[in-house]
């Protein structure tokens, strides 16, 4: 008889641990949302600047070259071929700030933290790929100026040499930093302060956030 009130009182403590638990991690699951939440508005508010400065620098983009366009002339070939290139990628990076401001806003904090994890893992990857994108654009920024009018043929063996240089050497930076831009580098100081820019640093934080659940659910199993 004793036995089966000491099973039964074990098994209401163990029922009232259990409660507790369950309450904690909810508790936990509640504020680590909230955390998450206000570290992704610094996300919010950096893709609404920047969608509003994208809006100016293509339209600034666009002038320039509707003017040169219009007022063709073979000597601003690099110049329109080079401003070009940097505006479709431009425009591709508005697109995707446009997309990652949509993805923060439609987070739901209150969904299972699995899936949290995977809308914010998404959203990780894809700014990734925008800083990756972005890179694309270095080497024009060393041809704009360049002009058929007086390039190659008007100046000096030396600054031929030298103006190759510079541009083997942004096609180089930007191949090197293309094919690094990848999750596996994180853990890398560099990598994580170049996609800091484009928002990586606010969602690293709201993983981070939530990497304090699994480690709680890992207590509980040991426990």
């Amino acid at each position: 008889m004793e036995n089966i009130e000491l099973i039964n009182i074990w098994k209401e403590q163990n029922a009232k641990i259990e409660k507790t638990l369950t309450i904690n991690k909810l508790l936990l699951k509640e504020t680590i949302s909230q955390k998450a939440e206000s570290a992704l508005n610094g996300l919010v508010r950096l893709t609404t600047a920047g969608i509003i400065a994208f809006v100016f620098y293509l339209l600034l983009l666009g002038y320039i070259l509707f003017y040169a366009i219009s007022n063709y002339s073979s000597a601003s070939n690099y110049f329109i071929v080079s401003m070009s290139a940097i505006a479709l990628i431009n425009i591709k990076g508005f697109a995707d700030y446009i997309k990652h401001l949509a993805w923060t806003k439609h987070i739901n904090y209150n969904g299972s933290v699995m899936q949290i994890q995977k809308q914010l893992s998404k959203l990780q990857l894809s700014i990734i790929n925008h800083s990756k994108i972005m890179i694309l654009q270095l080497p024009f920024w060393t041809t704009f100026y360049l002009s058929d009018s007086w390039f190659p043929q008007d100046i000096g063996f030396t600054y031929i040499l030298f103006q190759i240089a510079i541009i083997g050497s942004f096609i180089y930076l930007t191949y090197w930093l293309y094919i690094n831009h990848k999750s596996e580098n994180f853990n890398k100081k560099w990598f994580r302060n170049m996609i800091a820019g484009s928002g990586g640093k606010s969602v690293e934080k709201a993983l981070e956030f939530y990497k304090e659940i699994e480690e709680f659910e890992k207590e509980d199993l040991v426990a």
